[in-house]
């Protein structure tokens, strides 16, 4: 009978230690719970300032964007863009840090508040550039004084008049899609400068024309995280075709085209890219009548003579 009370009391302990060591894991599981919706919340509040949702329309402009860090749990990583109404026209930046993931954030928030306020001090698409070159400089002497590291950014620069007619600064960085017509053309333009923070700009830097975007037709820009994906066969993305695929025989609608890619991406790479990847599409939803292009400058985004005299009518995202 002794050792049957002597059993009864151990299992009766057991059981109670049993039930406090419960206890206090769901306590710990609650409180990491309750520390991880924290911690995205703040992520979450990082990223609407960093890279802040663009509205659906900026100056009879159509758009849509997004990014996704290739560092697991991040909502921001080195790619960044903008889109600004200016007295200057609409101004675009889209650019990509050397690196991916956390920490090329700081870099990123460097560009991109140098560039929200030079676009409206700056008459000229060069001095925009000018500006970001000194503030990436000021910034990466800052981080050299507390981490050996190298850090450079491609940098493309887009300004589209009231009129359609658009100029180009580029740094580096992958040349825009037109998306017209049901075909994806690469923008032709002259050699991009070197990315900033590799050597200083040069004395004479005037911007390229581009032509005139004509309404209903789109820009695609996009960072080279989309082109150099790969599938598990070492295979690139086919970024021409999936643009092909996306506005072939159907209107331009920048949400689709943006959700058709990414799709494409994700499934290409099993759904997780090795780099940052961060997509935006600009669609000309001004109505006019569009003068004919006459093909001046290096850079093209369509064809001479591609101008309707009759604008379409152009049906929303």
């Amino acid at each position: 009978m002794a050792q049957n009370n002597g059993l009864g009391a151990r299992l009766a302990s057991s059981a109670v230690f049993l039930a406090v060591g419960a206890g206090l894991v769901l306590q710990v599981r609650q409180v990491m719970l309750q520390e991880v919706r924290q911690a995205r919340r703040i992520a979450g509040a990082a990223q609407s300032v960093l890279l802040r949702p663009l509205p659906a329309r900026i100056d009879g402009l159509a758009t849509a964007a997004a990014q996704l860090s290739a560092d697991r749990g991040a909502s921001v990583g080195g790619d960044l863009y903008e889109v600004i109404a200016t007295e200057h026209g609409v101004r675009v930046v889209m650019g990509d840090v050397r690196g991916h993931g956390l920490s090329a954030i700081g870099t990123v928030a460097a560009v991109l508040g140098s560039f929200r306020e030079a676009v409206h001090d700056e008459a000229e698409l060069t001095g925009v550039l000018g500006r970001l070159d000194r503030a990436l400089a000021r910034h990466l002497r800052d981080r050299a004084r507390a981490e050996d590291t190298e850090e450079f950014v491609t940098v493309l620069l887009l300004e589209i008049a009231p009129d359609g007619e658009v100029h180009a600064l580029n740094c580096g960085h992958p040349w825009p899609y037109l998306l017209s017509g049901g075909r994806a053309e690469l923008m032709a333009g002259a050699d991009p400068l070197p990315p900033l923070g590799v050597f200083p700009l040069p004395a004479e830097l005037p911007a390229t024309p581009c032509g005139r975007l004509l309404p209903g037709e789109a820009l695609f820009l996009h960072t080279d995280g989309v082109e150099d994906a790969r599938d598990g066969d070492g295979r690139f993305f086919p970024l021409p075709a999936a643009l092909a695929e996306a506005v072939r025989g159907r209107p331009i609608s920048p949400h689709s085209v943006l959700r058709a890619v990414f799709t494409q991406l994700l499934r290409h790479t099993g759904g997780r890219p090795k780099d940052d990847v961060a997509i935006l599409i600009i669609r000309n939803d001004r109505l006019m009548r569009a003068a004919s292009y006459q093909g001046a400058g290096t850079c093209t985004i369509g064809p001479p003579g591609s101008a309707a005299d009759t604008p379409p009518v152009v049906p929303g995202p």
